[in-house]
């Protein structure tokens, strides 16, 4: 029987492309290295072994170098010229490219993708090995700008509203996979009303010590002019507020409050026990928000739920404090909302992570995230009227003084 030379030609070409993964690598090699020798033909005006009167300048040997591709490791011949004025502009698109391809690298492990992936992702693109240290010191980079951004100097005349939240992420500490606490700190500054995040850590408790350092730190930076500290119910977060702020006032983010307070019923009561807190908030002043706060305990009381009775007439005045500010702030002031964004971006890249290798890469992938969020609330519009609340101490201030002289 007679054989089909075309189909076996055929058969055999891609026999050799698809089995021979050196083949494409050979060609780009051999393409690549007649473009270097091309250029260096146009640098000096002369071919090799060419003599014309036009020429500017001689060859010298060549050095080798290697050029990653998505084919393969290239082995080149760079041509040298004797006054070493020659340099390609392949290689200066290649060093461009280098360039981008680490920051994308670190901008892939700030998006939350782990090390493994990031690996994995790179071999593909670039047809090379990145091996996971490689890429761990990539991201370490980022590391001294982060740092800059977290001891930078509090410029702002003053940070009237200070919003305090936390979270937990798991890191990896001495071969043991541990929970560690992430507190975020923003604040609301004046005179221009913008937001700003001032502070973010990684420490192994959410204890009153770790608040005391936080809040020391601050002010070592220049925070000043704090009047309202928002946070939830944590006790050691409190005490360190009192401490440090001495005169500003607590306010008990109502959200977290309603949602303690509506764990204490069933589900059928929680409809109407949420609207009996929403009334309380949204007293206009602190006499009628107790006031209804007392017919709400009294009725809860009467219904079968002393528990709850009991948390309304001892809590509920923490989360009110917002109603001694301009009204026109009080929706923004009563809760840590401000920082729920930010947190959902945090769990959403840290979702993907899901242990970190130390404490060290959880605080800069948290950190390179609240920078970004902390840039667009600076560059973006105004949160609050502060001009409303320096009227209100004016008129406070007033007041004050007309007391004096009436007591004289």
């Amino acid at each position: 029987m007679a054989k089909d030379h075309r189909r076996a030609d055929a058969e055999l070409a891609q026999g050799i492309l698809l089995d021979d993964p050196g083949f494409l690598r050979e060609i780009v090699q051999r393409v690549v290295q007649e473009l270097l020798e091309a250029e260096m033909t146009e640098h000096i005006g002369a071919a090799p072994y060419e003599r014309n009167a036009t020429r500017t300048g001689q060859r010298n040997g060549h050095k080798p170098r290697t050029l990653r591709t998505r084919v393969g490791t290239l082995n080149l011949a760079v041509p040298q010229d004797r006054q070493g004025t020659f340099s390609t502009r392949l290689f200066a698109r290649y060093q461009r490219n280098e360039k981008a391809l680490c920051l994308a690298l670190m901008e892939m492990y700030v998006e939350g993708v782990s090390t493994r992936k990031v690996k994995e992702i790179t071999e593909e693109l670039c047809g090379t090995s990145f091996s996971k240290s490689l890429v761990s010191s990539l991201a370490g980079r980022l590391d001294a700008e982060l740092e800059a951004c977290r001891n930078r100097r509090l410029e702002a005349d003053a940070y009237p509203y200070l919003f305090v939240d936390a979270r937990y992420e798991k890191a990896r500490v001495d071969g043991r996979v541990v929970s560690q606490g992430v507190p975020v700190v923003s604040a609301v500054r004046a005179p221009d009303g913008l937001r700003e995040i001032l502070a973010v850590e990684v420490a192994d408790t959410e204890s009153e010590a770790t608040y005391h350092e936080l809040f020391r730190s601050l002010k070592g930076r220049g925070l000043r002019g704090v009047e309202l500290v928002v946070s939830d119910e944590h006790a050691g977060l409190k005490a360190a507020a009192e401490r440090h702020f001495q005169g500003a006032s607590h306010q008990r983010c109502q959200v977290h409050y309603a949602r303690n307070l509506l764990g204490m019923v069933g589900h059928a009561k929680r409809k109407e026990l949420a609207s009996d807190v929403r009334a309380v908030f949204a007293a206009p002043a602190l006499e009628p928000a107790l006031k209804i706060a007392c017919s709400v305990a009294e009725k809860w009381r009467q219904k079968g739920s002393p528990k709850v009775s009991e948390h309304l007439e001892e809590h509920i005045e923490e989360c009110l404090s917002c109603l001694a500010f301009p009204e026109s702030h009080r929706r923004r002031i009563r809760t840590t909302n401000g920082l729920e964004r930010l947190n959902q971006e945090i769990k959403r890249r840290t979702r993907v992570v899901r242990i970190f290798p130390n404490p060290e890469a959880c605080l800069r992938l948290v950190t390179a995230l609240a920078v970004e969020q902390s840039e667009e609330w600076v560059t973006g519009r105004r949160y609050l009227d502060m001009g409303e609340l320096e009227e209100q101490h004016r008129r406070e201030e007033g007041g004050a003084e007309e007391v004096v002289l009436l007591g004289r």
